[in-house]
């Protein structure tokens, strides 16, 4: 199944643009987006496949660590991790 895994992470200080673009960069082979200029904190969503919600929120946070490493961003802690199916996608976008 596949599953849409938003996270944030939040810190001390605001981040630039140009961090969001390499954090964006670096999650965009897993349909990903990213988010966090001006603010104190960044943030992805990326797709995952997984058996179920826990398995996919794992493998969400290694890759969302992995891409912040790569784009140079502090390693803040996560303060929100949250799933949603494909078919709960769906599902709210016609409510």
């Amino acid at each position: 199944m596949k599953y849409s895994v938003s996270i944030k992470a939040e810190g001390d200080r605001e981040i630039k643009i140009e961090e969001v673009v390499e954090l964006a960069d670096a999650v965009a082979i897993y349909s990903g987006i990213a988010a966090g200029a001006g603010t104190m904190g960044y943030g992805a969503q990326i797709l995952i496949e997984a058996d179920y919600t826990d398995e996919a929120l794992d493998k969400a946070i290694e890759i969302f660590k992995k891409a912040a490493a790569t784009a140079k961003l502090p390693d803040w802690p996560i303060v929100k991790a949250e799933t949603m199916t494909e078919d709960e996608d769906w599902e709210d976008a016609f409510e």
